[in-house]
């Protein structure tokens, strides 16, 4: 890998009379994140241009938000789509729920440093002025990253942690929040999955049921979100991707994030997880569903 080398051959996509944009495709990806940081500065001390600013005049559409996004650095892509969730025209409460639920603590602690410093307010005070009511409490516990990542199990917690939820739904009239909160956004994984288990014999449905039928709305979409993302992270986000593409018109938006956020995480599982759930490739939905360079760019993130 040569930053410079690369940094010429993006220059000469971008130099005289139209664009390469194939030859752009090709460049961006092959690169990982971090070499496509690496380019970015050498393109502007040997070129002496903003990478970043020659893209977006040449660019435009779904296209320049790949590519745009693909140039950014993680944690920021992050930041950036939440801020436009949050500050955008309306709330976009499907990227709320998406990234909060599915990054780790880790990722979210970076997430809240770098919003802070790029936005001058909290993430949480963001969330607090733009979201209410049990949605708002959902996505502020998320976002304070202090999930449990351990892995012991205390087999007494978890038959407590399932009957509490029985209790807070199925058994009586009306719904404790509150409760479905305090245990599916704080224990650990492994704790969770016992949980549902021990659940489903107490109840005699499975969790997400008694969710889909105890809440309603964006609080329903974000504790499915949680219990998706702890049992099958690939499998929740094969199912974004099929939803941003199924029916009329596409929600450019969640696809191009999925795509590129996941591109190097763990797509090769999301692939594997569409497939089995939908019974067709995830490759053939999107060539079926976009166009053009925006087509060509998705495709070489997906693979295969």
């Amino acid at each position: 890998f040569s930053a410079e080398q690369e940094a010429q051959a993006l220059r000469k996509a971008m130099k005289g009379f139209g664009t390469d944009e194939d030859a752009i495709i090709e460049t961006l990806t092959k690169l990982n994140v971090s070499q496509r940081q690496q380019v970015l500065i050498t393109y502007k001390s040997t070129i002496g241009r903003d990478l970043i600013d020659d893209l977006k005049s040449e660019l435009s559409g779904n296209f320049e938000r790949v590519i745009i996004g693909l140039m950014t650095p993680t944690t920021m892509y992050d930041v950036h789509e939440l801020r436009r969730a949050l500050k955008g025209a309306g709330t976009d409460e499907g990227c709320l729920i998406e990234i909060l639920a599915s990054r780790t603590n880790a990722e979210i602690r970076h997430i809240n440093e770098s919003y802070k410093l790029q936005y001058g307010s909290s993430l949480e005070d963001d969330i607090v002025s733009d979201t209410s009511s049990m949605f708002r409490r959902v996505l502020v516990s998320l976002a304070t990253g202090n999930r449990d990542e351990g892995t012991f199990v205390d087999e007494a917690l978890v038959q407590q942690d399932a009957q509490s939820l029985y209790e807070a739904g199925e058994k009586k009239w009306g719904t404790d929040e509150v409760q479905f909160m305090s245990i599916l956004c704080t224990r650990n994984r492994c704790h969770l999955l016992r949980v549902f288990d021990v659940y489903r014999g107490i109840a005699n449905k499975d969790i997400t049921e008694s969710i889909k039928s105890e809440m309603s709305g964006d609080l329903e979409d974000a504790l499915l979100a949680v219990v998706k993302c702890l049992r099958n992270k690939p499998g929740y986000f094969a199912e974004r991707l099929y939803k941003s593409m199924k029916g009329l018109g596409t929600d450019d938006s969640t696809l191009i994030r999925v795509m590129v956020s996941r591109s190097e995480i763990d797509m090769l599982h999301i692939r594997r997880e569409f497939l089995a759930t939908y019974g067709k490739s995830l490759h053939s939905f999107i060539k079926g569903d976009c166009s053009g360079d925006y087509r060509k760019v998705l495709l070489r993130l997906c693979g295969g």
